[in-house]
């Protein structure tokens, strides 16, 4: 038995291993890689394996850099079960659909400069004909029950990430390989805990935070009282750049908190992204997923994703008139990283004045837009224009759906360590995974191994 790590390996994007007994395969993800864009399309245009020996495919969570490829695996032949939660094949559903959307507008927009230099055109990576044909191999499975794929035994856990989020239990030839996909803090909103799984033979761990520490969110409704009300102050805008599955929720719920306490003004607040409020709904139908404030909270007949002044903007028309509009307000707006989506524009229109800010609250991967502005370079490029970032920029970590350094090694030492013969670190970059190594073997993990793309380990 072996597994081959083609990506989310060494970085935080792409996510695809390929796990393979005897002439049985079972891929871990088939996530979208997100850099530059030449790097990107090339990565994402060409599978490193031939998918028709691809058998299964479990997925842990809806994320784009976990599930955004599938429309291809299926396209170059792959014709087995995509395997993942309810909640996840909900989530996931919707952002294939909304991928495919982006690539074909994106490609229109390129063809349409590429004909006026006299170039040929190009085709998207792939269609909405391709994603829907793919979502039809989607098979949802509850957590906790097994599942027999060949050789394979599998069971999901709750991951604590997502909604949805699922650790991937896997019994093969005797051994027991455990895959955290991407792993959850303790005590964040809406959504339960991780489940702590104590028997591993090998462990396949994400390391995104392996070398930072979150701030609590306990203090989290502080922090962001203190910004909304100095930038209001002051007549500026929040632009919050935020994925639409989970953070964008997760945002509107804190606002909603610090509304109910008049702890923040009436300030208008925006959800620009239609698929963060189609990902709202689902949120909305699956209760089941709620941790116990959250229940406690719909039970007391509070709405956690609707409240006054809080406005979802479908159109492209009511979005450009937010730009249009210079009253005080909040945008939360896809993508997560400023790399596609509605928030390009609002960025574009808000970075260059001194009384906006700008508010990070995720993960910012390499040459990302999102990452240039947390670093806050004096120029930044929006749609091949450069605009000088006068903007404030506050990044808040606390927000994070990841285990931080202490999350990640305490989830480690609350296993049977003596039985680990290994641990794989991915989905990480490779500062941070490094400063995991050390921590894990002084826990007495024997070995542990950060793989490179396309590298294979027997196991």
């Amino acid at each position: 038995m072996n597994i081959r790590f083609w990506g989310g390996a060494r970085t935080v994007t792409g996510s695809k291993h390929l796990l393979t007994s005897g002439k049985q395969r079972l891929l871990l993800e088939c996530g979208l890689f997100q850099g530059h864009r030449a790097e990107a399309e090339r990565i994402n245009r060409n599978l490193p394996f031939n998918a028709r020996e691809v058998n299964w495919c479990v997925i842990s969570h809806a994320h784009i850099d976990h599930v955004g490829n599938i429309p291809n695996l299926v396209k170059y032949g792959f014709r087995g079960p995509l395997l993942m939660t309810q909640g996840t094949a909900a989530l996931a559903r919707l952002l294939v659909e909304d991928s495919a959307h982006i690539q074909e507008s994106d490609i229109r927009y390129l063809n349409k400069k590429l004909r006026e230099k006299g170039e040929p055109a190009k085709e998207p990576i792939y269609t909405i004909k391709d994603a829907e044909e793919s979502l039809k191999y989607i098979e949802g499975m509850p957590y906790a029950k097994l599942r027999k794929l060949g050789p394979f035994k599998v069971v999901l856990h709750d991951a604590g990430h997502i909604l949805g989020s699922a650790l991937v239990d896997i019994e093969v030839e005797g051994k027991r390989v455990l895959f955290t996909g991407d792993l959850g803090r303790r005590k964040m909103p809406i959504i339960n805990d991780p489940v702590q799984v104590s028997e591993a033979d090998y462990l396949i761990i994400e390391g995104t935070y392996g070398n930072r520490q979150h701030g609590d969110y306990r203090d989290v409704d502080t922090r962001l009282a203190v910004v909304v009300n100095r930038v209001h102050a002051r007549g500026g805008r929040i632009i919050i750049p935020a994925f639409a599955v989970e953070r964008s929720q997760e945002i509107v719920y804190t606002l909603n908190r610090l509304r109910q306490n008049n702890q923040i003004p009436d300030v208008p607040i925006y959800v620009d992204s239609p698929l963060a409020s189609r990902v709202t709904e689902v949120y909305r139908n699956c209760p089941q997923y709620y941790d116990e404030d959250a229940v406690a909270m719909l039970n007391g007949h509070k709405y956690l994703f609707d409240f006054p002044g809080l406005h979802y903007v479908e159109t492209v028309e009511e979005s450009k008139a937010l730009n249009v509009s210079k009253e005080p307000c909040i945008i939360i707006s896809a993508s997560g990283m400023c790399e596609a989506g509605r928030v390009l524009h609002h960025l574009k229109h808000s970075v260059g004045d001194p009384r906006n800010l700008v508010l990070i609250v995720s993960f910012q991967a390499e040459n990302t837009l999102g990452r240039r502005i947390v670093e806050r370079q004096p120029i930044v490029r929006i749609y091949g224009e450069e605009h000088p970032l006068r903007a404030e920029v506050e990044v808040m970590d606390e927000f994070s759906a990841h285990a931080d350094h202490d999350g990640l090694i305490q989830y480690v030492s609350s296993m049977n360590v003596s039985r680990l013969k290994k641990v794989l670190i991915v989905h990480s970059e490779l500062d941070a995974a490094t400063a995991l190594v050390e921590p894990l073997k002084s826990l007495g993990v024997r070995d542990v191994v950060i793989p490179e793309i396309g590298e294979e380990h027997a196991l």
